[in-house]
């Protein structure tokens, strides 16, 4: 799939090439236009630049495939991952068309119900002009994975949509956005979820649109960090469940630091109004937060966070929701020569709202999930390859016996970009 796709996809882009190239001006440097840098670039093909990658992941043990709970003897199985990657741009005039194209082969050895075949596929657009920019970003994924924390079963849904956007440049320093997306997630019509033997199907709980509409300020404190101010509006709804219909109104205030500075990523801080439309769900006023940074110490150690906090849909209809308070992150090492040392941790809280005048097993629940880990790596002839052997120890603790497990992975792991 991935070959026929990445083979359509150089098609399309080179028949676009020659009414293009004139417009090219030059080539540009990929730097401030939305495209890639030019020494990071492993492959040119005639204007189509593009970085393949190839990646061996989980070639080891899962101690607990399903996510069992300790007394219903858990099932372990070899597995291994296979994820081709390739991203692609296009320079079109003052601007660049990014592509990704990614595959995720699962496989187990004994229990075939759980392979599957994952693909993602991202397009990016970017039109600068003078004072003006405008961005399209279409994105699909069809998986056959767990959708979060919450549900323990791998289940097939497709997600498609994307943004729209335009930048309008006020001052030197200063611009004004407008930003709408759309997303349809669809679970297929028999993905269930049986804890404790009670099956709910997921396509008639969880299957919704999502969009949404925001403004927003920015304002560059330095050539390399942007500060932003946003607010707007979000409109959820469920095609089989109304009761878990939403509107939101959001502010917030964050910054966005450039993929060439020491401190890469985000960060950003809010408020949320959450108002279900049915009123027996409750609403939720407060705090919003989400951001993904790194940063790399004296080109030797690398330190990776992440955080979010905010309103995601429960499979139970008598929780509707529940709010998710999620922090990890993890270090690297180069310890000598070709070596490197990792450790990583994650802790995530789920805190359910309560449908009114229904009984629930646990009035106001909360579970947590919380996983640690590392691995070793050895770089294969200073190249792009890299050898690695991980272990990783996930567990769920709950309220409810049904819900709570152990589970370790450990194996190894081949990267190789060409």
């Amino acid at each position: 799939m991935l070959n026929r796709v990445a083979a359509m996809t150089i098609l399309v882009l080179g028949s676009m090439t020659a009414p293009l190239c004139a417009q090219t001006g030059g080539g540009g440097t990929g730097t401030g236009d939305g495209g890639p840098d030019p020494a990071t670039v492993r492959v040119r093909l005639g204007p189509v630049w593009m970085n393949p990658r190839l990646e061996f992941k989980d070639i080891g043990i899962d101690t607990n495939v399903f996510n069992d709970p300790p007394d219903q003897n858990p099932k372990r199985d070899f597995t291994a991952t296979v994820s081709p990657t390739l991203d692609m741009w296009l320079r079109i005039g003052r601007s660049w068309l990014q592509s990704t194209i990614r595959e995720d082969l699962v496989w187990y050895q004994e229990y075939s119900s759980e392979r599957s075949a994952n693909e993602s596929y991202t397009i990016s657009w970017r039109l600068p002009l003078n004072r003006v920019s405008f961005a399209f970003s279409p994105t699909y994924l069809s998986t056959r994975d767990r959708p979060g924390y919450e549900i323990d079963t791998r289940a097939q849904r497709t997600e498609w949509g994307g943004t729209l956007s335009a930048d309008i440049r006020a001052l030197s320093k200063t611009s004004f956005g407008v930003t709408t997306t759309y997303q349809a997630v669809t679970f297929a019509s028999d993905a269930q979820y049986c804890p404790g033997g009670a099956c709910v199907n997921l396509n008639d709980e969880l299957s919704r649109t999502e969009s949404s509409a925001a403004i927003a300020v920015n304002h560059k404190l330095t050539p390399l960090t942007t500060l932003n101010f946003s607010g707007g509006a979000d409109l959820t709804r469920f095609r089989h469940s109304g009761v878990r219909d939403s509107d939101s109104i959001n502010f917030g205030a964050g910054l966005a630091f450039d993929p060439h500075a020491l401190l890469k990523g985000s960060a950003q801080f809010g408020y949320r109004d959450f108002r279900p439309r049915d009123p027996l769900v409750p609403a939720y006023q407060g705090f919003t937060a989400t951001g993904n940074l790194s940063y790399t110490l004296l080109g030797m150690t690398r330190f990776d966070g992440q955080f979010k906090r905010d309103v995601s849909y429960s499979y139970d209809s008598s929780q509707p929701y529940y709010l998710e308070g999620t922090i990890g992150g993890s270090v690297a090492q180069q310890v000598f020569g070709p070596f490197d040392v990792m450790v990583r941790g994650m802790f995530s809280n789920l805190a359910y709202r309560d449908l009114s005048g229904v009984a629930v097993a646990v009035v106001d629940r909360v579970d947590q999930v919380h996983s640690y880990g590392g691995g070793v790596g050895y770089h294969v002839g200073g190249g792009g390859a890299r050898l690695g052997f991980n272990i990783d120890q996930q567990r769920r603790v709950s309220a409810l016996a049904d819900h709570r497990y152990n589970g370790l992975k450990y194996g190894f792991s081949w990267t190789y970009d060409f």
